[in-house]
């Protein structure tokens, strides 16, 4: 049974890794962006974790800060997908300018809630 197992996950695994390798490379960068937005937010958790929270609003703002980035560059990313036909009329600059825009406001959010 176990074997069995390891051979779905494996199988699955190699599918992935090479439907993956068909992606366009900007998708790819978007997505390395991605998981370096979430990487330095849970690098920032484990620090309030071993340290401590003393000053909470910076670390609610960089975690907030490092999250939302995240969710616009999957919208991003959605919005440049050629695949996706909802937004087949959206020309890629202008998804780039709205994700600009968003994180301009949501620094700005960001650096008014510090103080």
């Amino acid at each position: 049974m176990a074997r069995s197992t390891s051979k779905d996950a494996q199988a699955l695994f190699q599918s992935l890794l090479s439907a993956y390798a068909a992606t366009p490379t900007t998708l790819k960068i978007i997505d390395l962006y991605v998981m370096y937005a979430v990487f330095t937010a849970l690098i920032q958790v484990a620090y309030m974790a071993i340290i401590g929270s003393f000053p909470f609003n910076s670390f609610l703002s960089g975690v907030l800060s490092c999250i939302g980035t995240a969710v616009l560059a999957v919208c991003l990313r959605i919005q440049v997908n050629k695949e996706n036909k909802e937004f087949k009329d959206l020309a890629p600059e202008r998804a780039f300018a709205d994700f600009v825009l968003c994180n301009l406001v949501l620094h700005l959010v960001i650096i008014n809630f510090l103080g």
